[in-house]
Formats: structure tokens, sequence, C-alpha cells
């Protein structure tokens, strides 16, 4: 009877291993996310997601004694299985910059964004990490033009960034050294590993000396080419809000009253570009009309762009950020979630007919950062209301991977 029941104690143990590591497995597919047609794809499934955007990952992980931070707000995300964060690979110049200056990085800042991506895939959530920025925020296009400027570079204006050979070489250079960078905590490569979902190229990109996307698309093909040379196991996007160009003139209609130099048709048309992308703020865009306005042209936005990513551009789609301010007159909670709510249903309902793969909200945060709230933030353990929303549009994302 002891014999036996050793039997029966080695037997459950040997279960609970095998259950254990299958919740691990679980936690996170091995395999790299894919396309195949208009369907984001992992391990030959479709790969349905909720996600959220949380750019300052690296920036707090820099400092050991902040990572909580990241952990916790990664913890809380995989309980309301949010799969996917979108975060930024770049600090350029100024205050706590991964590169100080061309080529010359801090170890110490790049050792957080190793452990920004370490924690991630630990907590089964997949990133999106972008490699540049349209704005003076954290560096970007005018910190690129401006050191190029200081080394004697002939450039007049931060549209130069696209053009100008002495920034895009600084561009390119930052590029190989994070797609190149092995991980001090998992020892993996960064371009070997599929924690990373995908990489994008520089986030909302914007042109005012050519509206009408032409100087923006031959950027994005010398660059697309140039990730995609070193990198061909991750997938590819630009970082684009969705604003249409020149190359299908009757879609400007659909743009908030302006063009910003981009073309959402022919710039995600480029072969090495894997998916496409709109942002919607019409709270900023449309300021001024009531929410009633704003929630019609967010239907209009992602209606249309989602039917020229099926049908033209032949490519599946991210709405990677949307969101509602407290800065917003007349903000209230439950209008912020009765907004998301909407959101979440058009992102829903889109999915299961195919061709967007989820929605990244903007953004979340852990308690005690209140240095950067920009009105947008969601501590998820601070607002039950709409992170009981949140989580019940991941479940019903999830559920439609094996439908």
């Amino acid at each position: 009877m002891a014999c036996f029941s050793r039997i029966i104690s080695f037997s459950m143990l040997f279960l609970l291993v095998a259950l254990a590591c299958e919740a691990r497995v679980l936690l996170q597919s091995p395999g790299f996310v894919q396309t195949r047609n208009t369907q984001f794809i992992l391990n030959g499934f479709p790969f349905f997601f909720n996600g959220f955007n949380s750019y300052w990952m690296m920036k707090v992980a820099a400092d050991p004694s902040q990572r909580s931070k990241v952990s916790d707000v990664f913890s809380q995300a995989a309980a309301a299985r949010l799969s996917v964060c979108r975060t930024w690979a770049f600090n350029d110049g100024g205050n706590q910059a991964l590169q100080i200056s061309p080529g010359v990085y801090d170890e110490r800042v790049f050792q957080g964004l190793d452990f920004v991506i370490a924690n991630a895939r630990k907590n089964g959530v997949r990133l999106i990490l972008s490699l540049s920025n349209n704005y003076k925020d954290f560096g970007g296009r005018p910190q690129y033009v401006s050191w190029a400027r200081n080394a004697g570079a002939l450039v007049n204006s931060d549209d130069d960034f696209y053009a100008n050979e002495v920034v895009k070489g600084y561009y390119k250079n930052h590029v190989k050294k994070v797609l190149t960078r092995i991980n001090t905590i998992t020892r993996v490569a960064y371009k070997d590993d599929p924690t990373i979902m995908a990489w994008e190229l520089i986030n909302e990109p914007r042109c005012q000396v050519d509206y009408s996307g032409k100087t923006l698309n031959g950027w994005i093909q010398e660059m697309a080419s140039f990730v995609k040379s070193i990198d061909s196991n991750h997938l590819l996007t630009v970082g684009m809000e969705g604003f249409y160009g020149d190359s299908m003139p009757e879609k400007k209609a659909i743009n908030p009253g302006y063009q910003v130099g981009t073309d959402f048709i022919s710039n995600h048309l480029i072969k090495e570009i894997d998916f496409t992308t709109i942002h919607a703020y019409p709270d900023i865009w449309l300021s001024g009309k009531d929410d009633s306005s704003q929630m019609a042209f967010m239907q209009r936005w992602l209606t249309s762009h989602l039917t020229d990513s099926e049908t033209i551009i032949k490519k599946p789609m991210i709405f990677s950020e949307f969101g509602k301010s407290s800065k917003d007159p007349g903000y209230s909670l439950s209008a912020r979630d009765s907004f998301l709510n909407a959101v979440y249903t058009n992102i829903y309902n889109s999915a299961r007919s195919g061709g967007i793969g989820g929605g990244l909200v903007w953004q979340v945060m852990a308690d005690g950062m209140q240095s950067y709230d920009d009105g947008y933030e969601i501590v998820l353990s601070q607002n039950p209301s709409t992170s009981s929303l949140i989580t019940q549009q991941s479940n019903k994302m999830v559920a439609l991977d094996h439908v």
C-alpha cells in the first residue's frame, strides 16, 4: 500500500509538473508572429489580441530601483490577458538617453530595455518596439537633425531627417545597434527573440515639406529594406497615424481636415512593410466637436482604413493608438469607459470578419508615475471599471484565435 501511494504521489507530481510546463508554454507560444494575407498568424493559427501602449518602460527600467513599475504593469496586463505592448526602443540625447550622441550608447539604459524584453517574455506579452520618434520627445527627428547640423551637415529643417545622407546614416546605425543587441538577461539577440512581435520604423512620421507622401515613401523603402537585411524574423511596420495622401486623392476627404505628409496607401504598399497601423485622437483632431461627432469620425476612420488594408494594401491592420483624455472638457470615468467600449466593439466586430489583429490603448501606467501623466493614463489596479472592460475585450479577442 505504501509503495502504491508513492507511485500515486510520483504520478501526481509528474502530472503537476507537466501542467506547469504546459501553462508556461501557453503563456507565450515560442514562435514568431507572422502574417498571412490579411491576418496575423502564430504557430499556424490566427493571432488576435488586445494590447496597450507603455512608451516609458525603457527609461524607467534604466534605474533598477524603479523596475518594479515595469513588472507591475506587465503582471497586471497578463492578468487582464493583454498580450501585446508597444513601447520605445529609443531615447536620443537629453535626460537618461539610450543614444547619448551618434553611435554612443549608455549601457545602463540598454540594460533597462533588456529588462523590459525579459519581463515581457516572463509575463507572456509580445512587444512592438518603435525605433525613433517624429517629435522632440525622447529626441526623435529633431535630435538627429541637430546632431547632423553640429557635425557640419547642410540641413535646414527636421524634414531633412528623411533625405540627408548623414542623418540617414545615424538612423541606420541605431537600427543595427538595437536589432543586433544581445540581451544581457536572456542572452538572446533582439533580432532572434520571438518576444518581439514587430519593429516600428518611427512613431507617427510627418513631413511638412511634402504633403504628398512621396518623400516619406522613399525613406520608408530605404529603411524597411535595411531593417529586413538585418532581421528577417520579425514583422515590420511604419508607425503611421493613417493620414491619406496623394496616391488616392478622393481618400483625403476622410482626413480630419488636413494632411501631414504621409500616404496611408502608398506608404504601406511597400513590400517590406508587413502590416498597417492607424492612430486616432478625435478629441485632439476634432477639438470643439461633441462626443457623438468625434465617435462618428472614429468609426469612419477605422472602417475606411480597414477596408483599404483588406482590399487595396492586402495586409493586416492594428489600431495602435487610441484613448480619451481626462483633460477633455466634460470628461468623466464613465465617458472614457463608454468611449473605449465603443472602440473595442468596433475592433472586435472587425476582427470577426478578419483584417484587424487588435487594438492598443494609450496608455497603461503603474501606480506612482504622476510625472508621466498625459491625461490618457490608465492604472489598471486603480481603475476597476476600465480594467474590467479591457479584460472583457481581451477575452473576446483571444476567443477568436481558434475560431
